[in-house]
């Protein structure tokens, strides 16, 4: 299939930004916005303007010493998006082969083909609980593919992958001469029981992106990095001279702030995640209309609608119920649809209860 650089976007966010709005919000899959008032900062920490400069360094010392890599691995960027997009363009060409699983989150697969790549695909299927199928990983690898790109947590089942599991991903890659991007915006939500991240792993192999946003409630930040080899971070940093060449200093400035009460931060979403995960395995195992693997971690759960379309199922539950989830097309799986359940605990408890009263309703206008 041809792509035109002219008329390529993202359908998915096109879709989040213009129709995702609901009362009851099932469909965002972050954390609770945390308010500003509780970093406690005044206009007197920050500047406007800074030193304009590849990197504001007190940020990069924060995320290196985060993560336990060197400085000179950390490139920052405006949010994991962000930095998937120059991850992905400084490590291929326009015709290079990229390997991307499925299903996967829409947005890498549209990043992909705006600049020009030849995507594969392989499986990450339901009945492995999401997991890679490895036979399927290296019969598509080939000596033309240049980069295996996996989310862990995976958007949009939120399957964890164990870091034996990257491992011999890497182990695939190698023997072909690829790299592996690893997109770890939800493994933040691990909180303390967070792995190591990929990139320690092989830091010649692996590249991974990473943000504040999802897990910590932090996303006008903007605040994103991607760890990869030195060699990776000049290019990066060339190429994102032609995109945004001078970073918002506030932003940067706010974001040191906000590592430096992590802790804090993480504590806060931690509580909301424990409640609302709790009344969401609750929920789901009440549905007999739903198969639902449900992950360990993170925000998102996605479920299998067992009889009927999931279109018009979520047409009736924006139009008569008033409810937004994510309808599975937008991950190449038409019959599940996407909940995430990170916002704050009353609005999640009164929102599952009227997705429940939808599915009802639904599965009524079935049986008819």
């Amino acid at each position: 299939m041809n792509f035109s650089r002219s008329v390529t976007g993202s359908p998915y966010m096109e879709w989040a930004k213009l129709h995702s709005s609901a009362k009851f919000i099932l469909s965002a899959s972050g954390v609770a916005s945390y308010p500003l008032a509780e970093l406690g900062v005044s206009p007197d920490h920050l500047e406007i303007n800074g030193p304009d400069a590849y990197g504001h360094p007190p940020l990069i010392s924060a995320i290196a010493s985060r993560y336990e890599v060197p400085p000179d691995c950390v490139f920052t960027t405006a949010g994991t998006s962000l930095a998937n997009h120059l991850a992905l363009a400084a490590t291929t060409s326009p015709g290079d082969e990229v390997l991307v699983e499925q299903p996967t989150y829409e947005l890498l697969l549209s990043t992909a083909r705006y600049l020009g790549l030849t995507v594969k695909r392989f499986q990450r299927p339901v009945s492995r609980d999401f997991q890679p199928d490895f036979g399927d990983l290296g019969r598509q690898l080939s000596k033309n593919t240049r980069l295996v790109v996996l989310t862990n947590l995976h958007n949009p089942s939120g399957a964890l992958l164990s870091n034996e599991t990257l491992k011999q991903t890497g182990d695939l890659a190698r023997r072909v001469g690829a790299r592996v991007l690893v997109d770890e915006v939800y493994l933040e939500m691990l909180f303390d029981e967070r792995p190591v991240t990929a990139f320690r792993l092989d830091p010649e192999r692996f590249i991974v992106t990473n943000s504040l946003t999802k897990a910590y409630g932090l996303s006008g930040l903007r605040c994103g990095w991607v760890l990869a080899s030195p060699e990776i971070i000049h290019r990066l940093w060339r190429i994102n001279d032609l995109y945004a060449a001078t970073a918002v200093f506030p932003g940067e400035q706010l974001s040191v702030i906000a590592f430096q009460k992590l802790a804090q931060i993480a504590a806060r979403a931690k509580r909301l995640l424990d409640i609302n995960r709790e009344r969401l395995r609750e929920f789901l195992q009440s549905r007999s209309d739903l198969k639902t693997f449900f992950p360990e971690y993170g925000t998102i759960v996605f479920p299998r609608l067992k009889a009927g379309t999931v279109e018009d199922l979520c047409r009736l539950l924006r139009d008569q119920f008033e409810v937004a989830v994510v309808p599975g097309k937008f991950f190449e799986c038409p019959e599940h649809f996407r909940i995430g359940v990170g916002g704050e605990v009353e609005a999640m408890r009164a929102s599952l209860e009227q997705l429940g009263r939808g599915l009802d309703a639904y599965s009524a206008t079935e049986g008819r």
